[in-house]
C-alpha cells in the first residue's frame, strides 16, 4: 500500500519542499486517513442500539427527558409518531458532531498552514483518541454527548491530510492524487461499520457487571477498538509522517490566534472560482447526504429489505465509489479537465438519484446506486483538486478546511431535514427526497459549467 502510492513528483514553486530529508509519500497519507476513518465510522451501525440503551439509562428524567418530550411533540405535530422520534433524536446527535467539525475544520487547516501538517495531525488525532476514551467510560448519555463533541472539535484530520496531498504533488498531478483521499474515505466507511457491527457483539458487562461503576457500557468494546486505532495512527504519524511545509513557507503564513466565524470565512473568500466550487460542492453534498440518510428507509419501506440487505446496499455503494476514485478518475484526469469530470459526475449523480427515487424493482435501485456512486467518485476528487488548484500555496490548509467545513454543515442540517420529509409525506416521502436530491444535483451542474479552467 505504501509503495503503490509513492510520490516521485519534483517540488515546484507552488509545491513547498518537505522539511524532512525523507519525502512524504501518498501511501503514508492514505494509511493515515484510512485508519482514522475506520475509527470514525465504527459507530455508524450502532445508532439505534445506542439510542435505546441511553433511553433506558437516562430517558426518564432530567434534560434528556425534556429533549425527548420536545422531539415527540414535534413528531406528533408532523403526523408520524412511529419513526420520527428516533430519526430526529439520531439527527440531533449526529448534527452536534458535524457542527463542531464545521466550526473547527478551517481553524485546524489554518493552523497547519502556519505550524505544519505533522504537529496539527498529531494534535487532532490525540484529541480524537481522547473522545474515544471518553466513549469507553460513557455510562451516562451526557458523557457520551461530550465524547461526540470532543470528536467533532478535533475532527480536522481530513482537511489537514488533504492539504498535505497538495503540498507533495505538482499541479498537473493534484486532482488525480486527491483521488486517494476519496479511496481512503470509501474504504474506511466500508470497513468501519463492519468492525463496529462485529465488536458490538461483545458486551463487557455480561461477564463483569461491576465495571458499570467505572462507566463501562455495552458499546465500550467498539469504543476501545476505535481508541486503539487512534493510538496506532498517532504512532504511525509520529514515525512516518514527515513535514510537508518548509520553515520558510510556514514563516510567511499569517498567525492564526483564534477561531473565526466559518460563515464569515466562507462569504469573505476573495477568490470567485473557489466560492464557485464551494457552492457546487455544498449543494451536491446536501443531495448526497439526503440520499445517505434515507436510503435504508427506502429499501425497508419499498422492498422490505432487512438490515442485512440494506447493509449490502451500502457496501455496494461504497465499493462502486472506491473503484471510481481509485481507478477510473485517475485515468480519466490524464486526458480530461477537472471541470469536465465534475460536470460528468453531476450528470451521472442526477440520473442516479432519479433512478433510485423512482425504482420499481431492486435491479433499478442497484443501477441507480451504481450511477450515483460513479458520479460521486468523479465529483469528490475533481472538486477537491479544483479548490487546491485555485488556491495559493500558502493557504491550502485554510481553503481546504473551509471546503471540508461546508461538507460538515451539510451533514449537520440534512439528516434531520431529509428524515422529516421522508416520514412526513407518507408513501410519497421517498419520491420527494430523491427527486428533490436530483433537482439539487442538476442545480449544482448548472453552477459548475461556469467554473474557469485552473492554470497548471
Amino acid at each position: 500500500m505504501h509503495t503503490r502510492f509513492a510520490v516521485t513528483f519534483v517540488p515546484t514553486s507552488t509545491t513547498p519542499t518537505a522539511a524532512s530529508a525523507r519525502p512524504l509519500s501518498l501511501g503514508v497519507i492514505f494509511l493515515t486517513l484510512y485508519i482514522d476513518l475506520i475509527g470514525f465510522s465504527i459507530i455508524f451501525p450502532l445508532g439505534p442500539d445506542l439510542l435505546h440503551h441511553y433511553l433506558s439509562v437516562d430517558g426518564q428524567s432530567g434534560a434528556l427527558r425534556w429533549l425527548l418530550a420536545h422531539i415527540e411533540s414535534l413528531s406528533h405535530l408532523l403526523g408520524n409518531d412511529t419513526h420520527l422520534p428516533e430519526v430526529l433524536f439520531a439527527g440531533v446527535i449526529s448534527s452536534l458532531f458535524s457542527i463542531l467539525q464545521f466550526v473547527f475544520a478551517p481553524f485546524w487547516g489554518s493552523l497547519s498552514d502556519k505550524h505544519g501538517r505533522r504537529p496539527i495531525l498529531l494534535l487532532t488525532v490525540a484529541g480524537t483518541a481522547l473522545s474515544y476514551l471518553l466513549w469507553v467510560v460513557s455510562g451516562s448519555f451526557w458523557l457520551f454527548v461530550i465524547a461526540r463533541l470532543v470528536a467533532g472539535a478535533f475532527g480536522g484530520n481530513l482537511s489537514v491530510a488533504t492539504a498535505a496531498v497538495a503540498d507533495v504533488t505538482t499541479r498537473q498531478e493534484r486532482s488525480k492524487a486527491m483521488g486517494i483521499v476519496g479511496v481512503a474515505f470509501g474504504l474506511g466507511l466500508v470497513t468501519g461499520p463492519a468492525i463496529g457491527g462485529f465488536t458490538a457483539q461483545f458486551n463487557l458487562l455480561q461477564h463483569h457487571p461491576s465495571l458499570a461503576a467505572w462507566g463501562i457500557n455495552p458499546f465500550s468494546v467498539p469504543a476501545l477498538f476505535s481508541f486503539g486505532l487512534s493510538l496506532v495512527n498517532l504512532v504511525w504519524i509520529y514515525r512516518r509522517f514527515s513535514e510537508t511545509r518548509s520553515p520558510e513557507v510556514r514563516g510567511n503564513t499569517p498567525e492564526i490566534t483564534r477561531l473565526r466565524n466559518p460563515i464569515r470565512a466562507i462569504l469573505t473568500l476573495d477568490n470567485a472560482a473557489i466560492r464557485g466550487v464551494n457552492l457546487v460542492a455544498f449543494v451536491y453534498a446536501i443531495a448526497f447526504v439526503a440520499m445517505e440518510s434515507t436510503l435504508v428507509f427506502l429499501g425497508a419501506e419499498r422492498f422490505n429489505y432487512t438490515v442485512g440487505q440494506n447493509s449490502k446496499l451500502m457496501v455496494f455503494l461504497g465499493v462502486c465509489s472506491i473503484i471510481t476514485q481509485g481507478v477510473i478518475v485517475r485515468r480519466l484526469l490524464k486526458t480530461v479537465s477537472e471541470t469536465r469530470v465534475l460536470s460528468g459526475g453531476l450528470v451521472s449523480s442526477t440520473i442516479g438519484l432519479l433512478m433510485i427515487g423512482l425504482a420499481p424493482t431492486p435491479v433499478w435501485l442497484y443501477a441507480g446506486i451504481a450511477l450515483l456512486a460513479m458520479g460521486s467518485g468523479l465529483i469528490n476528487p475533481s472538486t477537491t483538486g479544483l479548490i487546491s488548484l485555485y488556491a495559493g500555496a500558502d493557504e491550502q490548509g485554510r481553503v481546504l478546511g473551509i471546503f471540508r467545513s461546508l461538507g460538515s454543515l451539510a451533514r449537520a442540517i440534512t439528516p434531520i431535514t431529509a428524515g422529516i420529509v421522508f416520514w412526513s409525506f407518507g408513501p410519497q416521502g421517498s419520491y420527494v427526497v430523491f427527486i428533490g436530491g436530483a433537482a439539487l444535483a442538476a442545480a449544482a451542474w448548472l453552477a459548475s459549467i461556469r467554473l474557469p479552467q485552473p492554470v497548471k
